[in-house]
């Protein structure tokens, strides 16, 4: 029986309406298809209720807070009623503070450049780089990938019971790997982290998208995501959560919006009374269409209602992973095993072809776009692929001579291959038939072949424009 005969159940909601969902691209093979976007780690389509919200707003555009015109009083208006939103949407507490940024990278950025002068932040070696490195003027711990959720709560346990001298402490984790889309225990972690008077930071920017995120029922101080993951378009980001290391703190930007008064001292100088609100670190001119769009979105995936959403994920990772299990040379990575719960995220590799290769044929013959490569987590790729953690890595595809990539028709690829894998995610826009399309490409290219010549181009495998089918 196909592992798409659920499909059909009408206990499972439709996907929901995103742009370039209609996108037609060429193969190289000849013809064209429609575009099966199947890279939504890395950012997810605009929802179609987003992008018409947006498109709705536009005329009435006007700069905010500061403005005494009717357009300047409604886009203030719009912009404070998305904080509103969003805080609900992450079940903010009362005294929590909604600070809009550019991503989520900015977000935790933002929270390193508040921190305590002596304050020990304790991170993950698996985490993304935007959790793994900002913290570059605190104590930091890095903590080994643990192989079990159990195990996660336990290193950080003893991690934070040996920390000397006793002072202030973070701790930042991820609640969806944005390689393996394993969930990770942020409650059982957050408890752990104040049991030892720590603070806990949750990097949502995969998990937000996909599962609801309640900031006071986990028991996390602060929360940051991106928009972009959310449905939303480039550029937006939010950071919440307690508001006091971040209104004792110098703001984030200096410049106009963060302050509240500036008055020129009789020696010469300037005193400044910054805000003690998020307006304290949103400086300069927001981004108000960014940010009504993570609104939107955070409308529009409350509206869908999440438990519908999470079932028809849960249907296409069972599609998937069913038809990657029935490939002997694919093997799916993974830190807390097969039974672990995830979300739309899958990461893999094929016995004898480079992963550039690969994601390239699924690109240039089938019209599927996934990502190849260490996905911004290279300790953590590293560490699923068996690789010494000091093993020097990088993404792309291997050089080849004179500029033609080795290949066989078995798909060996030849040369000297890179570390890396071969990412494949999705979620409330996905299609049955982008996910159908997928699992059969991967078992006609595992069995079949590539059809084309590829070479490297600039660190990337690229179809050999002049060269025939093979």
């Amino acid at each position: 029986m196909s592992v798409f005969t659920a499909a059909a159940d009408q206990s499972l909601c439709a996907p929901l309406s995103v742009l370039g969902r209609d996108v037609t691209v060429p193969l190289v093979t000849g013809g064209e298809v429609t575009y099966a976007a199947l890279d939504y780690a890395a950012s997810a389509p605009a929802l179609q209720r987003v992008w018409d919200d947006v498109a709705a707003y536009a005329p009435y555009y006007g700069s905010v807070h500061r403005g005494a015109g009717y357009l300047s009083q409604l886009s203030t208006d719009l912009f404070e009623n998305s904080r509103a939103t969003v805080a609900e949407f992450l079940g903010c507490r009362a005294d929590d503070q909604v600070i809009f940024t550019r991503s989520t990278t900015d977000s935790l950025n933002l929270l390193a450049a508040v921190v305590p002068a002596d304050c020990q932040v304790f991170v993950y070696e698996t985490e993304h780089h935007a959790s793994l490195l900002p913290w570059r003027d605190a104590r930091v711990t890095y903590l080994n990938a643990p192989r079990t959720p159990a195990q996660a709560v336990e290193t950080l346990e003893r991690a934070l019971a040996d920390r000397e001298p006793y002072g202030p402490a973070l701790v930042c984790v991820t609640g969806a790997s944005n390689v393996t889309g394993e969930l990770w225990p942020v409650k059982e972690l957050a408890a752990a982290a104040h049991a030892h008077g720590a603070r806990i930071v949750l990097d949502a920017a995969q998990l937000a998208p996909h599962h609801p995120v309640d900031i006071a029922e986990l028991d996390v101080d602060w929360v940051a995501f991106s928009g972009h993951k959310l449905y939303a378009p480039f550029g937006s980001g939010v950071l919440a959560g307690r508001a006091d290391w971040l209104q004792r703190a110098e703001p984030y930007l200096a410049g106009g919006g963060a302050s509240r008064k500036v008055a020129r001292r009789t020696d010469g100088g300037v005193d400044v009374e910054w805000h003690s609100t998020a307006a304290r670190h949103e400086a300069g001119s927001p981004n108000v269409i960014g940010v009504y769009s993570i609104a939107s979105a955070c409308k529009a995936l409350t509206e869908a209602g999440f438990d519908n959403l999470v079932a028809r994920e849960q249907h296409l990772v069972g599609a998937v992973r069913a038809g990657l299990a029935e490939v002997p040379e694919v093997k799916v990575l993974s830190l807390f095993g097969d039974d672990a719960p995830r979300v739309g995220v899958i990461s893999f590799v094929v016995e004898g072809w480079n992963s550039s290769h690969f994601a390239a044929a699924l690109s240039a013959e089938y019209g599927i776009g996934v990502r190849d490569g260490l996905f911004c987590a290279h300790p953590l790729v590293r560490t699923l692929l068996g690789s010494d953690p000091q093993e020097v890595g990088e993404c792309g595809a291997p050089e080849a001579e004179p500029g033609e990539f080795p290949q066989s028709r078995t798909g060996s690829t030849g040369g000297t291959p890179l570390l890396n894998a071969i990412r494949v995610s999705f979620g409330a826009g996905t299609p049955d038939e982008h996910i159908e399309r997928f699992v059969r490409a991967v078992k006609e290219l595992v069995s079949k072949g590539a059809q084309w010549k590829y070479r490297t181009e600039d660190g990337r495998c690229v179809p050999d424009r002049g060269a025939a089918q093979l």
